[in-house]
């Protein structure tokens, strides 16, 4: 199996109904974070990870994704007529040179898992990354870019994992796991969105996957579960038994930007970390105090 990962999936078709009227006619993965929307957030640590393909699996409204990341050559004019190259090379250096943008239409909304393989022909037989943008992590080392370098020292599909609260099991994919060796944790069960009673652990499935192709073939035969969709967890449930799969405690802060808090909690923090606007947005807020 090839050991380099080119290709990162995005799987950006859902309606983001938690947002609506926000939502309503601009897709939830456009909701800016400060000054930059989520989707770009993911794209930019997908490509830290090294990846020269970005496949979007897109629904019906989301026509403002492939619009960001497309080339405005209009806009462009209008920034360099004016001076503008600060703001001119933001927006022509949001995807690099060489690096293709797909885009796969997702006809039905059957789930996460169907999502992922609909991206199968443009991802070929190759290891690949999947990156949920409403889980938005803060890094210095991008959360991506951890789970590469671990695939390229045990060659195996990998989760990102965080532990949450018992409480709130029913609204994640659960593993349960086992010391492989050297520190690494080899998942040996996995449950999709458990009553705390019967979750295997507080550990859950965030939205960060390395996976080997052999998903492919299990999501293409797995039936719909939770929710009456393709649920990627099944999937790799049923892949745990013909393969290592592992987990990664990675590094950084999540900021689950599917809630309305945890939105407001990552705009609070990321405006606090702002090179221009940090300093005065700490005054503002600690006035607010007085």
């Amino acid at each position: 199996m090839m050991s380099t990962i080119r290709s990162a999936v995005f799987p950006v078709a859902g309606r983001g109904t938690r947002f609506l009227p926000a939502t309503k006619a601009s897709p939830k993965e456009m909701l800016p974070i400060v000054d930059k929307p989520l989707i770009q957030y993911a794209v930019e640590e997908a490509l830290s990870a090294g990846v020269q393909k970005l496949i979007f699996v897109t629904g019906s409204s989301k026509r403002a994704i492939e619009d960001h990341f497309d080339t405005d050559t209009e806009l462009e004019r209008v920034l360099d007529e004016s001076g503008k190259q600060d703001l001119l090379s933001v927006v022509r250096d949001i995807v690099p040179a060489g690096v293709d943008c797909i885009y796969i239409r997702q006809g039905t909304p059957l789930g996460l898992g169907h999502a992922v393989l609909c991206a199968r022909s443009a991802v070929g037989n190759e290891p690949f990354l999947v990156h949920l943008a409403d889980d938005l992590i803060y890094s210095e080392n991008a959360c991506l870019k951890q789970m590469k370098d671990h695939f390229g020292r045990y060659g195996c599909s990998v989760l990102g994992v965080e532990t949450v609260p018992e409480d709130q099991t029913g609204s994640y994919g659960i593993v349960a796991v086992e010391d492989d060796g050297d520190g690494v944790q080899r998942v040996t069960r996995i449950v999709e969105k458990p009553e705390p009673q019967e979750a295997p652990s507080n550990l859950a499935v965030v939205g960060r996957y390395v996976l080997t192709p052999g998903i492919f073939d299990k999501l293409a035969s797995t039936g719909r579960g939770a929710g009456n969709e393709i649920q990627l967890t099944d999937a790799i449930a049923r892949l745990i038994s013909d393969e290592p799969v592992h987990v990664l405690p990675f590094e950084g802060i999540r900021y689950d930007c599917g809630s309305k808090l945890g939105y407001l909690q990552a705009t609070v923090e990321y405006g606090l970390r702002h090179a221009d606007l940090g300093d005065s947005f700490r005054a503002y807020l600690k006035n607010l105090d007085s």
